[in-house]
């Protein structure tokens, strides 16, 4: 065959067979003859069935009558049909058949003649087969994982593993395919994932937490790592999907037993500073009134005995006298200032500055704002304990010369600072194990609904930051 549809054909760059009405090649391309593996010389002439395979050919012509009868075919045009094509040197290739009737006049004669458009599956079926293998493998790596996992495209599930299966209480994952994600996904839940998605589409993942329901209406808390597949926009998500409500569980639990336990601490608290209270008032009201009214007798039995003052032995007495009274002083004062019941907070600490410069030489800066009520007890007695504290950690471990004291009331809160210039602190923001006074400080802090900050300050020192809520006196919180 030669003329205008020979030159055509060579110029496709698809494969393109023309056939005439006895089924006998009469176009052939050099698309053809690549795919074919056969030159246009030796194919022309020769019947179609010269590339079917042998195991085909019997069926072959009952397949030509239906395809060129078929209303496809007179409409010009039949669909692509998966077919296998003989290739010259024996070998089957899968091939895609597309008919087109084309009616030419030849020597006054219409002729109804076939052109078979051949697309090459080889490669398309090659790299199906990749994907299945690589599908398969994904799978069985996911059946294997310890974690529960399914993926989903537009919320219908079409692949969950064994765990995600025994999570929801199925005992088979197949019974999970096809399912949309709110059969098990509360509502709440699955809002909340549509949002997280949105929110998160420039990002690889988005993490959920949230309730998933059992096939026995039973509610688990699960927390869900949701992730798009590559080439598959976001409509294709895998999910992994973890099991928290025994966690959840534990951790009400123990947030339950701290409050409890923080309670108690602070009634054991309270209750010692309440007998330190009683003990110290006992002592200086108590023991010092007698060890005084005891050196008055002692002065009262030397003078009717008329001993002179400065006789070796009364003097003894009278100077032990002295420092018993002075030491009893100490100790009450150790257990509880009684100038922090008597005088107020700020007369307190002011008092423990002064004591504190004149026991260690270091100078004590003092700065009190004006408070606009006086705190309550528990208040008052927590930032005196702080302020003792915080200047035993001076004293002992800071290696200052010189401590800045500030408390101010701030919006609803008291504030209170305690700075040195010495060598600060190994960590700032960290507590060793053994630090039990800035332990003490911090619960103390905490028992009361406050915090305390630790900071290293420029040029050297370190400073002690407390924040509590402010309680006015007759204010009494459980």
């Amino acid at each position: 065959m030669g003329g205008p549809l020979c030159t055509l054909l060579s110029v496709v760059h698809e494969a393109i067979l023309l056939v005439d009405d006895a089924q006998k090649v009469i176009g052939f391309n050099h698309a053809a003859e690549a795919l074919l593996g056969c030159r246009a010389s030796s194919a022309l002439g020769r019947p179609l069935e010269r590339f079917v395979p042998v195991a085909a050919r019997a069926a072959h012509a009952g397949q030509v009558r239906r395809f060129t009868d078929s209303a496809d075919v007179r409409r010009r045009m039949a669909p692509g049909r998966r077919v296998m094509a003989l290739h010259g040197d024996g070998h089957e290739v899968p091939v895609e058949v597309t008919l087109s009737r084309v009616d030419v006049m030849v020597d006054g004669v219409m002729r109804h003649w076939s052109a078979a458009l051949l697309r090459d599956l080889t490669l398309e079926d090659s790299l199906r087969g990749e994907i299945d293998t690589l599908t398969r493998r994904l799978y069985a790596a996911l059946d294997a994982t310890p974690v529960a996992v399914w993926i989903a495209e537009d919320e219908h599930i079409f692949y969950a593993n064994a765990i995600a299966a025994h999570l929801v209480g199925e005992a088979d994952a197949a019974a999970l395919h096809g399912r949309r994600l709110g059969d098990w996904l509360t509502e709440p839940t699955l809002l909340a994932l549509r949002a997280a998605r949105r929110g998160g589409e420039t990002g690889p993942t988005v993490r959920v937490a949230g309730q998933l329901r059992q096939r026995g209406g039973a509610l688990r808390e699960i927390e869900a790592v949701v992730a798009p597949l590559p080439d598959h926009g976001h409509a294709v998500v895998q999910m992994v999907l973890e099991d928290v409500t025994e966690r959840r569980r534990a951790s009400a639990e123990l947030e339950r037993s701290g409050r409890e336990l923080r309670r108690l601490q602070a009634n054991v608290v309270e209750a010692r500073e309440e007998e330190r209270r009683r003990i110290a008032r006992e002592l200086h009201d108590e023991l010092g009134q007698r060890l005084s009214a005891l050196k008055m007798e002692v002065g009262a039995l030397a003078a009717r005995a008329g001993l002179p003052a400065h006789e070796a032995p009364l003097a003894g007495m009278l100077v032990m006298l002295d420092e018993t009274v002075a030491a009893v002083r100490r100790i009450a004062s150790d257990l509880r200032p009684l100038m922090l019941d008597d005088l107020g907070l700020n007369a307190a600490i002011e008092w423990l500055a002064r004591d504190t410069a004149r026991r260690t030489g270091i100078e004590v800066e003092v700065q009190l704002g004006e408070l606009a009520e006086p705190p309550d007890n528990r208040l008052a007695t927590a930032l005196y304990r702080m302020v003792q504290e915080g200047l035993t950690n001076v004293i002992r471990h800071a290696q200052a010369r010189h401590v800045e004291v500030q408390l101010r009331q701030q919006r609803g809160a008291v504030v209170l600072s305690v700075a040195d210039d010495g060598v600060g602190l190994p960590e700032a923001g960290t507590l060793r194990d053994d630090a039990y006074g800035l332990l003490g400080m911090r619960e103390r802090a905490a028992m009361l609904g406050g915090s305390l900050e630790m900071q290293n300050v420029a040029g050297g020192g370190a400073r002690l930051t407390v924040r509590m809520p402010w309680r006015r006196q007759g204010r009494r919180t459980r």
